[in-house]
């Protein structure tokens, strides 16, 4: 609601300057005053006007509070103007009328045309996910959820894809592992995998220490590093090829490992649309395509002196059109090595042109990976004659999420859709980075890791694949879930044990999920378990269990939400609203009414913490609401029903924002 009262406002505020002055702002800026009883939004516009207008800004105020008040009838649930301070325009909300919207849930939209693409999770089918893998992922599902149609607002069409790179190096190392430290071959592989599955032990895991193992390897003989480097060359160059014995194996782990990292994120209530495999945008010529349109554009050239002599390359974004000298771009960004096989930034080029249909006459075979309960996950397949075809290309606007390491990479890419004049493309293209997550040295005591001494003094510990040393993401959200059983067995022994285990995995999500949400992206995260399951501060456990004091609340009333909101357009709002009290009463109806705004906020800056953020002041508001009035002792019938109607809303915009976090609300904690 109150996003509508603003647009209401600034709409009028527009209207006014062009007519009134002949100008017309393309940024107005909105605040809240500092205090309830001084209004609910404040304008600095006549300060931005000043040096324009050549007039103090409170004389500017003064006018456009005399034009506005003219035409309240205009504005949405507007009741007064007032100038305060050097100039500001102090805006009051009819706090009956507001009231009366929000408890009929009528809010701002959100949405509009075109097709979003978010790619998100992305993880190298070499092993296990682990606990940096969930910060992307969870980022990427809430921000699609943020952007998607549903009940409550119009949204956006959305496709959810999550690149496998199973040409890789990394899926290469793990196939040198097997050949060369293990002695397998094709067929041996595939009775490792029934072998696995008998013993009921998990390929992911089996994965994960293999390729710590092989990492160590390739440098663990000195004489041997030249060799053991060919050897991880070949097989890359296997991958790549295809239609070999290599490649085979590869496609074996590399599809069994992607069927775990997929339930692994299912416990996390993370779904696709799509796999788009690297080998299909190698086999189907992708690059042979996006190759042609680079050269045809003069993107891509052949260096043919200095340290990239062979290689096809592009310069990088930021470099001098004309070099200053006559000698080679030493600086340019290798898209095809010398020996013929095409770096990571190369193939993303072709992948991106595809996602923005720029790549004429191409695009994957399809067909159904997995089955969710609301829809079909389907891969990439080089078989382009099959009949269902669904559409996941010609993306208006594409958000990747991708770690910050990546950031060079994602600007060339960036930078090659521009050169090639796709400009409205590379203005739509938004690299969604964040940083790493790392554990505290508590944390990886917990974990059962190993600590040094002078480890355990620092911040964080960063963790390494290669080394084999980081938490798998399943063990986590294992440790968390039992955590929270425990809690939750000690509390409500009533409750059969299937209960107790769904409002435990409901708790452990959570508290995963809000951990990893609450920093802004470009923080480094140092995950705790034990701050992260707290009942108490800014944590997903926290907010959940103010969802459950309100409708413990509406229980022991024995009543409805429903009932409680039919309410409230019989009861007189102005004698409660319009004291001392009915200002810290108004100021959690004001708060609940900002999610579209906040939502809007989110989408506007890519940034998913915002959204967080409010979550945990509403929780924090509803919280001293909850001691500071005891609704089931009001004695008056309208005050009760209003204090009522008080936790009504701030439970559902509690629910309906955690749902947006993919954070379930249980009905006891």
């Amino acid at each position: 609601m109150y996003r509508i009262i603003q647009q209401s406002l600034l709409a009028r505020i527009q209207a006014i300057l062009l007519t009134k002055y002949g100008v017309t702002l393309t940024n107005l800026v909105v605040e809240q005053p500092p205090s309830i009883a001084l209004g609910e939004l404040a304008l600095p516009v006549a300060f931005e006007l000043a040096k324009r207008l050549r007039k103090a800004p409170r004389a500017i105020a003064t006018e456009l509070a005399a034009e506005l008040t003219a035409s309240l009838s205009e504005i949405e649930d507007i009741t007064g103007v007032e100038v305060a301070g050097a100039g500001y325009l102090n805006i009051r909300i009819d706090r009956a009328a507001a009231v009366r919207d929000i408890a009929a849930d009528k809010h701002a939209d959100i949405g509009g045309p075109g097709f979003r693409l978010v790619e998100h999770t992305s993880i190298n089918p070499n092993k296990a996910a682990h606990i940096g893998h969930l910060r992307n992922a969870i980022l990427g599902d809430t921000f699609q959820r943020l952007l998607r149609s549903d009940s409550y607002k119009s949204g956006y069409k959305v496709g959810v894809q999550n690149y496998i790179d199973n040409t890789g190096v990394q899926v290469a190392d793990v196939v040198v592992g097997l050949v060369h430290l293990e002695g397998k071959n094709l067929l041996n592989t595939r009775e490792l995998l029934s072998e696995l599955a008998a013993r009921g032990q998990r390929i992911d895991y089996y994965c994960w220490d293999l390729y710590a193992r092989v990492s160590q390897w390739y440098t663990a003989d000195p004489g041997q590093i030249a060799a053991r480097k060919q050897v991880r060359l070949d097989a890359l160059h296997a991958l790549e090829s295809g239609g070999n014995e290599t490649a085979e194996i590869a496609d074996l782990i590399a599809t069994a490992v992607l069927r775990r990292h997929l339930e692994t994120m299912e416990r996390l209530g993370i779904e696709y649309d799509f796999l788009p495999r690297e080998s299909e945008i190698l086999s189907l010529h992708f690059w042979d395509a996006a190759r042609k349109l680079m050269i045809e554009n003069g993107v891509l050239y052949e260096e043919t002196e200095g340290k990239n002599k062979g290689c096809w390359v592009m310069r990088r974004a930021g470099s001098e059109t004309e070099q200053e000298s006559d000698g080679p771009d030493e600086d340019a960004k290798v898209i095809v090595r010398s020996n013929g096989t095409v770096t990571y930034v190369g193939k993303d080029i072709a992948y991106h042109l595809w996602k923005f249909g720029l790549l004429p006459g191409k695009d994957f075979g399809y067909e159904k990976f997995c089955e969710y309960p609301s829809h079909t996950c389907w891969i990439s397949t080089p078989d382009t004659s099959k009949h269902e075809r669904p559409t996941f290309g010609q993306a208006d606007a594409i958000y990747n999420v991708i770690d910050s390491r990546q950031n060079d990479p994602q600007t060339q890419v960036i930078q090659a859709l521009r050169s090639m004049g796709f400009t409205q493309a590379a203005d739509n293209y938004t690299h969604f980075s964040y940083e790493m997550v790392a554990l505290t040295p508590r944390c990886a005591l917990d974990m059962g890791y190993e600590v040094a001494e002078e480890d355990r003094k620092k911040p964080y510990i960063e963790v390494s694949g290669r080394k084999g040393f980081g938490v798998k993401a399943d063990d986590l959200l294992d440790q968390l879930i039992a955590a929270a059983k425990s809690e939750v067995d000690a509390r409500h022994p009533e409750l059969s044990d299937g209960e107790r285990l769904t409002i435990a995995r409901q708790i452990g999500v959570g508290a995963l999920r809000y951990f990893m949400l609450r920093f802004t992206r470009n923080t480094v995260i140092a995950f705790d378990f034990k701050d992260a399951l707290s009942f108490e501060g800014e944590t997903g456990p926290y907010v959940q269990y103010a969802i459950v004091r309100a409708a413990n609340i509406l229980r022991k009333a024995n009543t409805t939400e429903a009932e409680v909101l039919e309410a409230i357009p019989k009861i007189n709002l102005g004698s409660i609203l319009d004291s001392d009290e009915g200002n810290s009463l108004w100021e959690t109806w004001l708060l609940v009414s900002k999610l579209s705004l906040v939502i809007e906020q989110c989408l506007t800056t890519s940034e998913p913490a915002y959204l967080a953020k409010y979550v945990f002041q509403l929780a924090q508001q509803f919280n001293n609401f909850y001691h500071r009035h005891h609704v089931l002792h009001e004695t008056d019938p309208e005050r009760k029903t209003f204090l009522l109607a008080t936790a009504v809303v701030a439970q559902r915009e509690l629910t309906r924002a955690l749902g947006y976090l993919g954070i379930e609300a249980p009905p006891v904690m």
